[in-house]
């Protein structure tokens, strides 16, 4: 389903009642290119979802710009062995409701993004065996093995706190009024129009956040989250295409904040997701391999983002410490994908559909691709819908290719394990390749930074010939922002913090 957000609904706020002290700092108000998911750091997947959540639910660590690993929730840690890290939490912190964030809610919270029916963050533990409580204001974390990644993963949701209290009220309707620790609070939402945050008085670092009241909003057209960043209707739009980003340069009343990001653009394939039977296409690789030899990666990105983002076939960018630029990047060979497809004796045309999100940009790669891709003598079929319907489709495996993007992980492991590691919750490849597992799990268990890299090369030579996601390009970031937003940090991740964000006086 399409929909459109027209300017005057947005200028159409609704007033709610506000304490007298929060009536003295202004209201933000924040477009999305599209909707969230559930409102449940446990079971949430969508990037919208998780920058809601990141200013209302806190990790026990976060990243800062540098994308170095900052205590938040924690006070401070260390590895007391290989295969033990021990936390010491912040004292005299709270949940919304009152509940004290202790050592007891941290097992609690940890324990349920293990258990929890239709947990995203399983794969994010994997590696965790226990949870222990040393004392009110200390846990120890006991690993299976040693694990590098793994204090980066309570760097992000899987490090989110929520209140016992608040979960075993609400239980599988918790997402519907999330309770966390963090300098905002959830108020209310209505599905495709709005999600309303507002400050918590005396939070431990409430000094650090001017706004009263958070407002974000999906708007799937471009041209109409820009037409209300410039009428003032909204003061951040976290998603300028870079075919729009000029407008907004020559606007004096807005600037553009443009940085590299750490995740990927692709198309996923089901190889089998929720036990589903795939075709040929998520069952025969040289099919697969046609196909990404149809499509000319550069040729998309200057056609639809005007060179903005990278033409990439591996799942982190050129600016990661983990890419492989030993590897080569591969060109458009029609003739090649012609015989790759003889070989298979498929049927020609060989229709593929598509699953494709309801935003110009993601139809307008989808249909530069059709094009490409119709010259080997495949037909992709567009199948439009809104963001979080491709993310259910998904998930029951209903579809075939799916067309759609990782914000990332600073370390390679975070843009590869959720989404294909066996039985990983994000798995909506549905893959299962041991030795991939097996190898992913090696390059985990090492701090040796040569050892990893030679562990990924075979990782991503595996991924190129197997192409359970065809890797399209690496995304740049495009935040347009009203001039008056000032002390905004951006970080890789694509969040948005707004520890120390206001209006300028």
């Amino acid at each position: 389903m399409t929909y459109r957000t027209p300017l005057l609904g947005l200028l159409a706020a609704l007033p709610l009642a506000l304490p007298a002290a929060a009536q003295e700092l202004p209201q933000l108000r924040v477009a999305f290119s599209e909707d969230a998911d559930v409102m449940d750091p446990t079971t949430g997947r969508a990037y919208v979802q998780r920058v809601a959540l990141l200013n209302m639910c806190e990790s026990l660590f976060d990243y800062n710009s540098k994308m170095q690993i900052v205590p938040r929730l924690a006070l401070s840690y260390e590895w007391a062995d290989a295969q033990t890290l021990v936390v010491k939490l912040r004292p005299n912190v709270s949940f919304n409701d009152g509940t004290p964030v202790d050592a007891a809610a941290v097992k609690y919270s940890i324990e349920r993004h293990q258990t929890f029916t239709g947990s995203a963050r399983r794969g994010d533990l994997g590696s965790l065996t226990a949870v222990e409580i040393v004392d009110p204001l200390t846990v120890r974390f006991k690993l299976k093995g040693p694990d590098v990644v793994f204090l980066s993963q309570l760097g992000v949701r899987a490090g989110v706190l929520v209140s016992p209290t608040a979960s075993e009220a609400a239980g599988k309707d918790f997402g519907q009024r999330p309770v966390c620790a963090g300098p905002y609070r959830f108020l209310e939402r209505v599905a495709q129009d709005r999600i309303v945050l507002e400050k918590v008085p005396n939070y431990w670092d409430g000094a650090n956040y001017h706004f009263s009241r958070i407002t974000f909003r999906p708007i799937a057209d471009s041209t109409v989250r820009l037409a209300n960043l410039r009428a003032g209707a909204i003061d951040i739009n976290m998603s300028v295409p870079p075919t729009l980003a000029d407008e907004v340069r020559k606007d004096p009343k807005l600037k553009l904040y443009t940085f590299d990001g750490i995740g990927y653009t692709g198309l996923t394939v089901n190889m089998g997701r929720n036990n589903t039977t795939p075709g040929p296409f998520g069952t025969d690789k040289r099919i697969r391999q046609a196909f990404d030899l149809a499509i000319d990666r550069e040729a998309i990105v200057n056609v639809v983002f005007n060179g903005v983002h990278a033409a990439n076939a591996y799942p982190v960018p050129a600016t990661s410490p983990f890419f492989d630029a030993t590897l080569p990047q591969p060109k458009r060979d029609v003739a090649r994908a012609k015989a790759l497809m003889a070989a298979a004796g498929v049927k020609l045309p060989f229709v593929v559909p598509l699953t494709v999100i309801n935003n110009p940009e993601a139809v307008q790669v989808a249909e530069v691709m059709q094009s490409m891709v119709a010259e080997v003598g495949f037909e992709l079929k567009l199948n439009t819908m809104e963001f979080v319907s491709t993310l259910n489709a998904a998930d029951k495996g209903d579809y075939v290719g799916w067309t759609v993007g990782w914000t990332g992980r600073p370390d390679a492991d975070g843009n590869l394990r959720d989404l294909l590691y066996t039985g990983a919750g994000t798995n909506y490849v549905g893959y299962k390749n041991p030795e991939f597992d097996t190898l992913l799990d090696q390059a985990r268990s090492t701090a040796d930074m040569a050892v990893r890299m030679a562990t990924y090369r075979k990782i991503y030579t595996m991924l190129r010939d197997d192409l359970p996601i065809i890797y399209l390009y690496s995304p740049r970031w495009n935040f347009g922002m009203a001039t008056k937003v000032e002390g905004f940090d951006p970080v890789a991740d694509g969040m948005l913090r707004l520890g120390g964000v206001k209006f300028a006086r």
